[in-house]
């Protein structure tokens, strides 16, 4: 070993023991337990699918799942074949397509009102350790669902349930709410060189 590998490692060693210690402090403050919501937004890909881990994690660990897909009205996805299987998993589709292809307002909004429903139920299980509402952004800013009751009831869910949503453009008032908000961003993506979604991946 010459002087300068061993001068190398020993730097990268110091480095490492400081950034050790950091870490370790920061988890040794993390000292509260309790329910989290999460927000995953953004125009990138992956927010259900991050969320979908999540289920996949909870399960693993033995626990209880809820999945309420709104605006989406496929049944025939990986993950609902998948999880569904798992009797500790709930698994909700709750829409009937995308606003461009219904183009009735009045029927997504009862669509909408019919799914939260479902929602709330869940939201209100204490048995239930994680719920995840995949696209709800969309039923905030497109006014299907009243956002101040939504955000009420996702207050007063039961202290230790985690909650977990999704989809583009969320507001201002549920980032604030959140405790943990991902924003997926979009540099590149297969479909705009006329890829069509792919089962495993997309599907």
């Amino acid at each position: 070993m010459t002087e300068e590998t061993a001068d190398l490692d020993a730097r990268h060693r110091a480095r490492m023991q400081r950034k050790k210690a950091l870490i370790d402090a920061g988890i040794a403050r993390a000292t509260d337990e309790r329910g989290l919501l999460l927000v995953l937004t953004g125009n990138g890909k992956g927010k259900s699918s991050s969320a979908f881990g999540m289920v996949a994690r909870a399960l693993g660990h033995g626990l209880r799942v809820g999945v309420c897909q709104f605006i989406k009205s496929r049944t025939d996805t990986g993950e609902e074949a998948y999880f569904s299987l798992d009797e500790d998993c709930e698994w909700h589709v709750l829409g009937e397509g995308f606003t461009w292809d219904t183009q009735d307002r009045r029927r997504d909004t009862e669509t909408a009102e019919r799914g939260w429903a479902v929602a709330r139920r869940l939201l209100q299980d204490p048995s239930c350790d994680l719920v995840v509402l995949d696209e709800l952004t969309y039923l905030l800013s497109y006014g299907y669902l009243d956002a101040e009751t939504v955000l009420s009831e996702l207050r007063a869910r039961p202290n230790g349930q985690h909650v977990v949503v999704t989809g583009r453009g969320a507001s201002d008032a549920l980032i604030e709410m959140a405790d943990t908000v991902t924003e997926m961003r979009d540099i590149k993506h297969a479909y705009r060189a006329g890829v069509k979604a792919q089962k495993g991946i997309d599907l």
